[in-house]
């Protein structure tokens, strides 16, 4: 549920123009400032909002940033465009969270009733799961078997994080086919990694992989 105006994704964007970077921010269909539905999207459709974005306004080599479930979507947009991304940076990224996130009473719960809803400390409002988000997670699941990208890629996760535990980072960095991967992980971090010394290392962390395109 965070969207183009967080701290991070504000940060980045201040720092690419201040060096002269093209960046594209954006909020999928019923984030942010998109018009839509929350409920009615999906992994697989905010996927494609992402795409259709990139395919229409960007060109040129990517580094693609993105934290939590954008660090997923990241994982399948460069699935989907090998030929474009140079780089991919997640932040608690999050593939197959639909798998190790949902305990045998939440799935039974969105079978039964088609949603999931729970309080959330990141938004005023409660955060809704529907079945059809569960079931596009699920056809999406990444960490069962090789991720075939090998472009360099950063993770950094932080060890305190309560939502994605810590060693999600290590399963990405296996199962990616690349040899290039780095996974740093702050002590202290928590989900967000939105502190200014957490936003310094992922301003450093881009600049270190744009430098080597």
């Amino acid at each position: 549920m965070s969207d183009m105006e967080g701290g991070k994704a504000i940060a980045l964007d201040q720092w690419a123009a201040d060096t002269g970077r093209a960046m594209l921010r954006l909020d999928y269909a019923g984030n942010g400032a998109s018009e839509g539905a929350f409920e009615d999207g999906t992994l697989a459709s905010w996927r494609d909002d992402a795409l259709s974005l990139i395919d229409g306004l960007t060109q040129g080599p990517l580094l693609l940033v993105g934290s939590s479930m954008g660090g997923w979507l990241a994982l399948l947009i460069a699935l989907a465009r090998p030929d474009r991304v140079a780089g991919i940076v997640g932040i608690a990224a999050a593939p197959d969270f639909t798998e190790w996130g949902f305990p045998q009473a939440d799935r039974a719960t969105l079978a039964a009733q088609g949603r999931l809803v729970e309080p959330t400390p990141y938004g005023d409002q409660p955060y809704v799961t529907t079945l059809g988000f569960w079931e596009s997670g699920q056809a999406l699941k990444l960490l069962e078997s090789e991720i075939a990208l090998d472009c360099p890629i950063r993770l950094l996760h932080g060890q305190a994080d309560p939502d994605v535990p810590w060693d999600v980072a290590l399963r990405i960095a296996k199962q990616v086919r690349s040899s290039d991967v780095q996974t740093l992980l702050v002590k202290d971090g928590d989900h967000r990694l939105s502190r200014d010394s957490d936003i310094a290392l992922l301003i450093r962390t881009v600049a270190s992989l744009l430098d080597s395109f």
